[in-house]
């Protein structure tokens, strides 16, 4: 009898068929997912790392590159109109501090310095005479007043002889009519004496204010003809130079700039919302476009603006319209760098930097107020003028008061130098030559 086949035997007859399938199966994984898995991997530790980073410096620091170098331009401007007669440096031409950059036609200055000196010597005479005249001048009151005791001594021997007749009572009237013409002529003179001697009290030939003000029209006339020479007051490169041979140019004419590139520095203008975290003397990390990323230089800030860039505008922005619009400002701080990474790499006005400011001490103020009293930029190209203006007004008076001292001191067998000495105290001279004459008298 044939027989259905169970489940039981459908079974084991498949399994006879497929004994592989029993097998436990392993899950293996495709390139691709491992290749997915590798990049997960790498973007979580990439993230981590990046997050540490943030947290350890890049959070504190705060980065434009909204940033250029400036420096001082100096404008070279003559002090006194002339006309030009010689060009001493050109376009890029490094120049040093006391070039002579542009000369004037020095003629006009020439003759009113000669003629500023010959006024600054006639002075000095003419004081010399005042003091002499002084001299004179007491002379004159010790003669009225010897004149003055003849006349009186006239009068007493007359009056002691008129009770005996021996003179007449007109002679007598003469005799008293001296007497008051005597003392007349003495009250003149000391008056005359009084009003010179105001010219010449307490003051010396030097200090008179006469000679005072003619030595200032001197040193004014000497400071014009020196300022016919333009030098340069630093060193630095030269600019935008427009002056022109035969120019005829007026006093704060441009002529032309000179830029110390020494020591620039950088004017970074920082989102306001930048600010907050920054002080004077955090230190910055700098790089420059023209040299690239392979130069970094070192700074520090020195200082912020007072306002923001639309502040200062030409035309500032005017915001209280009704078609307002927010615009994130901006604000410039002015950064400083290492003066000798400067020496190594210099920088130009104008190139484009890029600024990284460490913000970590916040400690200073958020504006720093403590005022500056120092100089920060001096020039000693125009000291020497005034000095070599002021021994020129030496020397000519020296040589036109010597002969007073001198004279007088040779009189009295002398030698010159004691001469040059006592010329300096003309009221000695003077005197010591009164009571000559008086004695003489």
């Amino acid at each position: 009898m044939k027989t259905e086949p169970t489940l039981a035997d459908d079974g084991a007859a498949h399994e006879a068929e497929h004994p592989k399938k029993r097998a436990p199966r392993v899950r293996r994984h495709s390139p691709r997912q491992r290749w997915l898995a590798s990049l997960f991997v790498v973007i979580a530790l990439a993230g981590i790392g990046w997050g540490a980073w943030w947290l350890w410096t890049q959070r504190y620091n705060e980065t434009t590159d909204d940033a250029y170098v400036s420096g001082n331009v100096v404008q070279i401007t003559p002090q006194i109109a002339g006309t030009v007669i010689a060009i001493g440096a050109d376009e890029t031409q490094f120049v040093d501090a006391g070039q002579t950059l542009v000369k004037l036609d020095p003629a006009d200055e020439k003759v009113a310095l000669d003629r500023a000196e010959a006024d600054l010597a006639k002075t000095v005479r003419d004081v010399r005479s005042l003091f002499a005249t002084n001299a004179q001048l007491e002379a004159t009151v010790a003669i009225r007043e010897s004149d003055v005791a003849r006349a009186n001594d006239d009068l007493a021997r007359r009056e002691r002889l008129v009770s005996s007749g021996a003179i007449s009572g007109e002679e007598l009237q003469h005799a008293r009519d001296a007497v008051t013409s005597a003392k007349a002529a003495l009250l003149a003179a000391q008056q005359q004496l009084a009003a010179n001697r105001a010219h010449t009290d307490n003051t010396t030939i030097e200090d008179h204010p006469d000679v005072k003000s003619a030595a200032a029209q001197v040193r004014s006339a000497y400071l014009a003809y020196a300022r016919t020479v333009l030098p340069a007051p630093v060193s630095g490169f030269v600019a935008k130079r427009a002056v022109q041979l035969g120019q005829r140019v007026a006093p704060g004419t441009p002529l032309m700039a000179i830029v110390p590139l020494q020591q620039p520095w950088i004017d970074a203008n920082f989102k306001e919302s930048q600010l907050a975290n920054m002080r004077v003397g955090q230190p910055v990390t700098l790089k420059a476009d023209l040299y690239g990323g392979k130069v970094a230089y070192h700074g520090k800030v020195v200082g912020f603006g007072a306002g923001t860039g639309s502040a200062f505008a030409l035309l500032p922005a005017q915001n209280a319209t009704g078609n307002w619009i927010k615009v994130v400002q901006r604000v410039p701080v002015r950064i400083e760098i290492a003066p000798d990474e400067l020496a190594r790499h210099p920088l130009q006005l104008g190139l484009s930097m890029e600024v990284d400011v460490d913000t970590r001490d916040r400690s200073g103020p958020r504006l720093s107020m403590v005022a500056q009293h120092d100089s920060q930029v001096t020039t000693t190209v125009f000291d020497t003028q005034e000095a070599k203006a002021d021994a020129r007004v030496k020397a000519i008076i020296a040589a036109n008061e010597s002969a007073a001292g001198a004279g007088a001191v040779a009189k009295r067998g002398g030698t010159a130098e004691e001469g040059s000495r006592v010329a300096k105290k003309p009221g000695h001279v003077a005197r010591e030559a009164a009571l000559h004459r008086a004695r003489r008298a």
